[in-house]
Order: C-alpha cells, then structure tokens, then sequence
C-alpha cells in the first residue's frame, strides 16, 4: 500500500481548519481522513503542524484524525488565568472535540506534554479512549508529593520545569527571541548570554520552521507556559485517580536520545499500563522523534492501530 506523506507547508495548508468549540474555549483543529477516529495531541513549545507527517500517513491508511492547536497555542484560545490549564481542563477540551466529531470514542496519541495528556485521558475519561498511545514522556505513578518541590530540591531553580513556574519571569525572556526559543534544546541556554547562534535542526526545513516562528511571534509563549504552572495543582486534582491503571490498548515510543529519560524513567510505567503492546526506542532520534524519524514513527503507530482489531502487534 502506498502511504502519502507530506512533503511541503503548502500540503498542510490545502488541508484547512476550523474551530470547534468546546468547554468554553475554541480549538483550532485540522481534520483529515475518513475512517477510524484518531486524536493528536501536541506538547510544548509545538502546534498541531508537529504532527504533519503522521495525519497524512494515518489518513492514506484509512483513519480520520483530529489535530488541534491544544489550548493556549496557534489559532485556539489562548485564556488568561493560569488556572484555565489544568489537566482535567484540558481533557475536559477533548471530551467536547469528540462531542463535535459525533464520535464515542479515540484513539489517543500525545507528544510530550500532550503524552500526559492522553494518558490523563484514558484514566480521567476510560469510556471515551479506545486506546492511548504516549510519545516521549512516560506515565508515572502519583509522586508522594506535589511534583514541583521535589524537582527543585533535585534539579535545582534552574531546572526549565521550576524556571516556568512564576509568572512573567520566563515569559519574556522565551517571548524576547522566539527563533532561539523554538532552536533550544536546552532551556537553560535561554536564561544566560544570547550571543552563541543555536544551529537549526536537520530534520525541518526552513519553511517548517517559519511556521512555528510566524505562530509564537503572534501568541507568545504564556499559554504554553502555563501548563507548567499547574503541575503541582494537577498533582492535587487527580489525586481520585490515584491507584487506577490504564486498561485500554497501549503504545509508549521514545527516542533513544530523548533527554526527558534523565528524569522521567519509562521503566515505572509498567505498573499502570494493563495492556501495553509496545515499548519502542528509536535508535539515534531525539525528543522530537515523530518529526526526526516520521517513517518510523508512522509504522509504529499504525502496526498498533492495525493491533486493536487483531490483538497482536507485529513490530
């Protein structure tokens, strides 16, 4: 079978979007495909463009996807309050964008901070997740504690998580040089001398990269920032989801160079996932593994789709 893949900008762009509202906000979503109903959730400092080159290949194998700017990024709402980006929120958000879709149930795949958000999902709201399939950042049982203090006594301020935490302090130091912002893979490397150029990344081109440039020169960075200003309210609102683990279907992929392993060790997840069908480390790609290595990514992800009619998975 012959799988499209997007190859420019303007194929993306041909593709459309509207806006669905839902939970009092707007989500800027881009829906393509008929079929089976998939949900692409994006991390930070990223859009629903991150996940160009899976909607094309998940919609040529006959799968519909939804593909939102999440809240606080692109064209979707963007509210003010800190307290308007709490997790149950945010799935509160995805729960109205299956509403508008007609659908009962998703399959589920997040990047990064949208990894915790499916995963979330599928524990907060089990009847309306098929499966779930997390990229990048594992789940992790309930620390003992709120997450914050204890990152902070072993990361140090400096750690990018607790630099986020105080309004207005990195906001406009992220807002200030969004290229270097969107270049940095090392978020500390914003807090000092901006004089060394960061390089650009070998897998997105120039027009690629203008489209995040050209997003966060119009919102800024507050938004997304904000996500992880509620980490330790997160911690306190989920805490009735204590001990429940995630029986539906279920993917974890990571690069085997994804820095967020240093602090987020996917070994502990074993305990909350019932039915994981695959653990699976890219060799040599990073934290941006679905745009660094697309093809492999895509065949993941499809061999566990393909999995939740027959049970097995092949890869």
């Amino acid at each position: 079978m012959s799988v499209a893949r997007f190859t420019d900008v303007t194929d993306w762009e041909r593709l459309g979007s509207r806006l669905v509202a839902t939970n009092g906000i707007e989500l800027n979503v881009v829906e393509h495909g008929e079929g089976p109903l998939v949900v692409l959730c994006h991390g930070f400092p990223e859009l629903g463009f991150s996940w160009r080159h899976q909607v094309f290949a998940l919609a040529a194998a006959g799968y519909r996807t939804l593909t939102p700017d999440m809240r606080g990024y692109g064209g979707s709402s963007r509210p003010a309050g800190v307290e308007d980006y709490d997790i149950l929120t945010i799935c509160g958000d995805l729960v109205g964008l299956l509403d508008d879709a007609g659908a009962d149930q998703a399959v589920f795949v997040g990047h990064d901070w949208g990894a915790s958000i499916v995963w979330q999902m599928a524990l907060a709201h089990p009847e309306r997740v098929r499966a779930v399939a997390g990229v990048s950042v594992p789940i992790l049982p309930r620390s003992p504690a709120p997450p914050i203090p204890i990152l902070r006594r072993r990361l140090g301020d400096d750690f990018y998580m607790c630099w986020f935490q105080e309004p207005g302090v990195a906001d406009p130091v992220l807002n200030s040089d969004v290229q270097r912002t969107l270049l940095a893979d090392d978020i500390r490397t914003l807090q000092g001398d901006a004089d060394e150029p960061l390089p650009g990344r070998p897998w997105q081109s120039e027009n690629d990269f203008d489209v995040y440039v050209r997003a966060f020169e119009r919102t800024g960075f507050t938004g997304a920032l904000n996500y992880y200003r509620n980490m330790d309210r997160n911690w306190a609102l989920t805490e009735y989801l204590d001990r429940r683990t995630i029986d539906q279907p279920s993917l974890f992929l990571t690069g085997a160079e994804d820095v967020v392993a240093e602090f987020m060790p996917a070994a502990k997840q074993a305990a909350m996932l019932t039915d994981l069908r695959g653990h699976i480390v890219v060799e040599g790609a990073g934290h941006w593994v679905q745009q660094e290595r697309p093809d492999e990514v895509n065949a993941a992800l499809l061999d566990f789709l393909a999995s939740l009619d027959t049970g097995t998975v092949t890869a």
